[in-house]
């Protein structure tokens, strides 16, 4: 039987499984964590069996007698000392980071009646986003707005300033450089919002323009690399916000993030990184010297060619990306061809619930 003398009583307590303490129906809290008595202690420990038979622990609290019972199976995965819990996915240790290479072979792709008829083509296309950080879709359908209806396969669309979805094409008076025949260097998108849209989609409806090639880099690999050849930099651009701005005639947008968020453990979880967004720094001239020389040292490492994977969409062609992890490009394109693709936001939490629940019903097979 599994020792409790590790287990903290307020921890142990707050994951009572009773019917008293969760909604049987939907497995929810029905207790604050200040309900609890102040003086909660265990005051007595017995041996027993679930209502299936599996061996439990039956615990009964001072001072209130509550009882609270603990399969044994879940007591060996979640007390103090077992192995440590997965993460929620975001960040470098549960990714797969890459260089260009990676890719020689052919880069992860799923036909689209394929995609859409069979669960677990789905389920490795979505796993690819999630791991790799993208997914090319083939034989989608070319018709306008077809971006929308890729988005809904796995979540909901995330509707901005542009509205359900952009046009990627030139425009007569564009507010922004991407609707502009003009080279794109390596960058994430709409790093002003907060938040920021966690996965960007767009749909190749025609593309015969000369020039127009995609390009995409593994930001996660790229900080990786920062953090090894130069810590000090990495450490500036992990601590210093720095501010991003959008603004046109209906919209006023701003946020300060670091170039390089991590989370609280100290992984790589985000990156933001957009030379045509950037704002001032207001800082001392010492630490605007210390940001600059970091923020060229990684912007160097992002322009690297043997980071950069460099393809070109064709019509029918929908990528998929993590807007948070990798960043994207584009070759210079001749304004006078015709170059027109259909881009959408989504979320990457509504991509991992519909991957997880394809995977459940799987298993349940």
């Amino acid at each position: 039987m599994v020792s409790l003398t590790s287990a903290p009583p307020f921890w142990l307590r707050d994951n009572c499984p009773c019917p008293d303490c969760r909604d049987p129906r939907n497995g929810q809290k029905l207790f604050q964590i200040t309900d609890l008595p102040a003086a909660l202690a265990v005051a007595a420990v017995h041996d027993t069996r679930t209502a299936d038979g599996a061996p439990a622990r039956e615990v009964v609290w001072a001072p209130d007698r509550h009882r609270s019972l603990y399969p044994e199976t879940w007591l060996a995965a979640h007390l103090p000392g077992a192995p440590a819990a997965p993460g929620d996915g975001r960040t470098e240790d549960d990714k797969e980071l890459w260089a260009a290479s990676r890719f020689d072979g052919g880069l992860p792709e799923a036909d689209w009646d394929a995609y859409t008829t069979d669960p677990n083509v789905r389920a490795a296309a979505l796993d690819s986003v999630l791991r790799l950080g993208f997914v090319l879709l083939r034989g989608v359908p070319v018709r306008d707005r077809q971006v929308l209806d890729v988005a809904r396969t796995f979540g909901h669309v995330r509707e901005t300033n542009y509205g359900e979805l952009f046009e990627v094409r030139v425009e007569a008076d564009p507010n922004n450089l991407a609707f502009t025949g003009a080279r794109i260097t390596p960058h994430t998108d709409n790093p002003y919002r907060d938040p920021v849209p966690t996965l960007q989609l767009l749909h190749c409806l025609t593309n015969a323009a000369q020039g127009g090639d995609s390009g995409l880099v593994d930001g996660f690999h790229a900080a990786a690399l920062l953090r090894a050849q130069d810590p000090e930099a990495y450490e500036t651009l992990t601590r210093v916000p720095a501010p991003f701005a959008f603004a046109d005639e209906r919209t006023e947008l701003r946020a300060h993030r670091p170039l390089i968020g991590i989370d609280p453990a100290g992984r790589i979880r985000e990156i933001r990184f957009n030379n045509r967004s950037i704002g001032t720094l207001r800082l001392p001239a010492d630490r605007l010297d210390a940001f600059y020389a970091a923020y060229r040292r990684f912007g160097d490492l992002l322009l690297r060619p043997e980071l950069q994977l460099d393809f070109r969409l064709t019509p029918g062609d929908c990528l998929i990306f993590d807007n948070t992890r990798l960043l994207h490009a584009r070759t210079a394109f001749a304004e006078s061809g015709d170059r027109h693709l259909q881009g959408a936001y989504a979320d990457i939490d509504g991509l991992a619930s519909t991957l997880a629940v394809l995977r459940r019903e799987e298993s349940a097979k």
